[in-house]
């Protein structure tokens, strides 16, 4: 425990200097870093290939690493200093409260805490000038013995003692909780950070989120809030508050639509490098004990053990949670490769069927950004497919954009359905995943400082598409254009009532693709009043129900190349063409159908 002495005369400044230096490394070693994903990837694909190539790129993924872990445990020093010093504000100031109400009333505090103080009648003797003295009262007595006593000054001297003693106490709590995360921020020897090291850092951010919950708290931090407000906090934020959230609570930061896609980039990535970690090391666990003696006594004499049916069951589910990582992973390794951009993640999340957002390129700058929404039977697993649509589109539509920033992002943000039947044949999914949709597109608006600052279209493909159309049905939805690929319908029968107005509706739909004849099985389609025509050709009339590739909805019918119902993004195809060029806004370009 400290003394009153050692709280009275800690120079908090000191540690406030010495987590700005703290401070200082963690945002140089996060540039550091940034500088090795975004340049040095592109550099081994410029001038390096087979073999070398390979092993280039598991050295630079290393030192990314290390900079990484250096960028979190030193924000974590930071983070730790400044909390303690400002946590120890408020006991210095009480104790020197009481020290400063112990001089003035010439009491004198003794080196324990006691306080000794003058009575309120003292006889001076003859010929002397010292005063005579109550006994000094101990450091924190019980509260209001001195009440009703004829000397006043005792219990003044009481409560002196009482807030020394609760200051004193008070600043021990502070420093035993600092102190014990403090200590864990240590690295282990060597240069190359492993596995363990970043499991051991995530370990770290939970005991310093503990210790520093009353410093700065996750519940300050705008949760299911609209973009304007999550972007309203963190504006409200100076940059070193900035730092320390994002520091202390990654993955809710991470998650906030409305704020930078660098910063959102910044907190994922930790997220990411320590789950993938954890994922590894949990892989590597022994086995427990496989065989038990049968429990009933019969044939066979041996079983399966409960510890080990889990542990196989755990080995599946980390299997898949490493294949979506991978997934992520050789996207972030890909920079620079046939040209393309940066990526930033803007959402991660590894547990049940997972969630991600990526982008290529900076969408808060793009002049041009599209937005991939995926359909049924999308997990993290398997994500690799709809990362790599989005790289081509963003590859296809940087031809047709000379000149201008183009930024598309795969959105697997919503749960989406698992199987065809029942599932897909319901609509509770759109229900649920569109007002994150709605939340993520308005944060796309924000981060661009308004909806004229980008060209942004939403391209929906499958179910994914009913997801966009229930979003838009619900208001006011922050694209200029949608693009409705293989849809079983958009949950409304006309073109025109969608926001983007119908216009600027597009619609891709290959022959054999059985997709949108099953929507309208499952009534995901719209009602409307109208005849039905097949080029042109009149077959029905009435109330019926419609899709995005029916002539009656009203969309632009786009040429297709592409066969069956996931190959619309197969390079230099017609149908990636013909979305690319509504991505750059050349729609003059656009081929469709007669």
């Amino acid at each position: 425990m400290p003394t009153w002495q050692q709280l009275r005369d800690v120079k908090l400044n000191e540690y406030t200097d010495a987590a700005d230096g703290w401070g200082k490394v963690s945002s140089r070693s996060n540039a550091d870093k940034d500088r090795v994903d975004n340049g040095m990837f592109a550099r081994i694909h410029d001038t390096q290939k087979g073999e070398t190539a390979t092993e280039a790129t598991h050295a630079v993924r290393q030192l990314s690493r290390n900079y990484q872990y250096l960028h979190t445990e030193c924000g974590l020093v930071r983070t730790a200093l400044n909390g303690l010093a400002s946590e120890l504000a408020a006991p210095q100031k009480k104790l020197k409260q009481a020290l400063e109400d112990a001089e003035n009333l010439k009491f004198t505090v003794k080196p324990d805490g006691s306080v000794e103080y003058p009575t309120d009648s003292f006889v001076l003797s003859p010929g002397s000038h010292t005063a005579e003295h109550g006994a000094p009262v101990p450091l924190a007595p019980g509260r209001g013995e001195g009440v009703g006593s004829a000397d006043a000054n005792k219990g003044k001297a009481e409560d002196i003692a009482q807030r020394i003693g609760d200051a004193v106490r008070e600043a021990a709590e502070i420093d035993g909780r600092y102190a014990a995360a403090l200590r864990r921020l240590k690295a282990g020897p060597g240069l190359d950070v492993s596995d363990a090291d970043l499991v051991d850092a995530a370990a770290d951010t939970k005991a310093l989120q503990q210790a520093a919950g009353k410093y700065a708290d996750d519940d300050t931090i705008p949760h299911g809030k609209s973009a304007k407000e999550n972007a309203a906090w963190w504006n409200g934020l100076s940059q070193e508050q900035r730092d320390e959230y994002a520091t202390l609570y990654p993955a809710s930061v991470g998650a906030l639509d409305g704020i930078p896609s660098s910063v959102r980039d910044d907190a994922n990535r930790t997220v990411f490098a320590e789950n993938r970690a954890q994922i590894l090391t949990d892989l590597n666990r022994p086995a427990p004990n496989q065989y038990i003696p049968n429990p009933n006594g019969s044939y066979p004499a041996a079983v399966l053990s409960p510890e080990y049916k889990q542990w196989q069951k755990d080995q599946e589910r980390l299997k898949e949670q490493l294949k979506g990582s991978d997934s992520i992973q050789a996207r972030f390794d890909a920079t620079g490769k046939e040209g393309l951009p940066e990526a930033y993640l803007l959402g991660y999340d590894k547990e049940g069927i997972g969630r991600a957002i990526i982008a290529n390129g900076n969408p808060d700058t793009a002049d041009h950004t599209a937005v991939y929404v995926p359909g049924t039977k999308t997990n993290l697993k398997d994500f690799d497919g709809d990362i790599n649509r989005m790289t081509e589109t963003w590859l296809e539509a940087s031809r047709w954009a000379p000149g201008e920033n183009v930024s598309t992002i795969t959105w697997f943000g919503y749960e989406a359905p698992q199987s065809l039947a029942p599932d897909a044949m319901q609509k509770d999914w759109a229900h649920d995943g569109s007002p994150k949709l709605l939340r993520f597109m308005d944060g796309l608006e924000t981060v661009q400082g308004g909806a004229d600052n980008s060209h942004t279209t939403l391209i929906g493909h499958s179910y994914g598409s009913t997801v966009v159309g229930d979003a838009s049905n619900k208001g006011d939805l922050a694209a200029d254009d949608i693009v409705a690929v293989g849809s079983p319908g958009m949950l409304t029968g006309k073109a025109e009532d969608l926001d983007v107005g119908k216009d600027h509706v597009w619609s891709e739909a290959a022959s054999s693709d059985v997709v949108p004849a099953a929507g309208k099985v499952a009534g995901l389609g719209g009602y409307t009043w109208g005849v039905e025509t097949w080029n042109g050709v009149p077959f029905n009339a009435g109330y019926v129900q419609t899709v995005p590739s029916d002539e009656l909805f009203g969309a632009h019918r786009m040429d297709v190349d592409t066969s069956g119902h996931s190959d619309y993004w197969t390079r230099d195809s017609e149908s990636l063409k013909n979305q690319a060029k509504v991505v750059a806004g050349q729609y003059d370009k656009v081929n469709e159908d007669d």
